[in-house]
């Protein structure tokens, strides 16, 4: 049991936890985080050359922070010493010791990229999650965001990286990866990542997000047509899926007479309405955990 510190008495009186803070606390339950520090522990620097390395655990920990909150390495250093929640899920006692700093964490992550660790820890997460019941199943939010790299090629090799790509996205053109997220529609955690250059559809990645116990598939405009595709019209599973998709700006319909309120106008001009509430719902509800975040608490 970790000692608590004034901080820790006077925020236990406080009336209300932050969905940041109800998160970490489901973390701190589920993770077995003995065997997970074991499987790090042949691969971290024994301090018998150099100065003593810092305690495994609180990297761990400072890591699967970065990694949720989708977090700098400046960023997760600025955001411990900022936020309650994470100094606590770190249990960083301030009158004994201070955060890491970024460099710290930029080699152990890596450390953890090195040896194909960081890819582990995140089918580890998913598979305590779902054995804990954090996990409902049944549906699943498919997504895409571009993740910018260099595209100077003033560098040692005077090339761009050949694993990059350009797309134009609205009016201004893009260089980098294209990160595709499978969200558990029920809890809004992450369950399958798939990484492609940055010129691949989202719709033709989609199929790969997709569990082999999803009965909705909700997205946005850049999915329609889905099931008309090739991969998914000759799969029994992929073709029995209700796929909810946004439809593009612009292509409202004509309103029936008997729409009473404002929900049944917006459902009536947009069917697909209620998978864009269920989105935004799920994601601001379940914090998701992988959003940036600078506020305390």
């Amino acid at each position: 049991m970790k000692q608590q510190t004034l901080s820790d008495m006077e925020y236990g009186c406080r009336k209300k936890k932050t969905k940041r803070e109800e998160f970490l606390e489901i973390m701190e339950e589920i993770i077995p985080w003995e065997e997970w520090v074991a499987i790090i522990r042949p691969y971290y620097p024994t301090g018998k050359r150099g100065r003593p390395p810092i305690d495994l655990e609180l990297m761990l920990r400072m890591y699967l922070l970065q990694v949720w909150f989708n977090l700098s390495d400046p960023g997760t250093e600025d955001a411990i010493y900022d936020s309650y929640a994470m100094r606590k899920f770190t249990g960083i006692n301030f009158m004994k010791g201070s955060v890491p700093d970024e460099t710290t964490l930029l080699n152990f992550r890596h450390l953890l990229e090195e040896h194909g660790l960081n890819k582990l820890f995140f089918e580890a997460i998913n598979r305590v999650m779902e054995e804990t019941g954090h996990v409902m199943r049944g549906g699943t939010i498919v997504d895409a965001t571009i993740i910018d790299a260099p595209s100077s090629t003033k560098n040692a090799e005077k090339k761009r990286d050949p694993e990059m790509h350009s797309t134009k996205k609205g009016n201004q053109w893009r260089f980098g990866m294209k990160c595709h997220a499978g969200v558990d529609a029920g809890t809004g955690y992450v369950h399958t990542i798939e990484v492609t250059p940055a010129n691949v559809h989202d719709v033709t990645v989609a199929p790969k997000l997709v569990r082999e116990d999803d009965e909705v598939v909700y997205g946005d405009s850049g999915y329609l047509g889905i099931e008309k595709r090739e991969e998914v019209a000759n799969d029994e599973h992929l073709s029995s899926i209700d796929y909810r998709i946004n439809l593009r700006p612009g292509k409202a319909t004509v309103m029936p007479d008997d729409a009473s309120t404002g929900l049944d106008i917006l459902k009536a001009a947009n069917p697909p309405f209620e998978a864009k509430w269920s989105i935004s719902s799920a994601s601001s509800n379940a914090n998701l955990g992988i959003e940036k975040s600078d506020t305390g608490a």
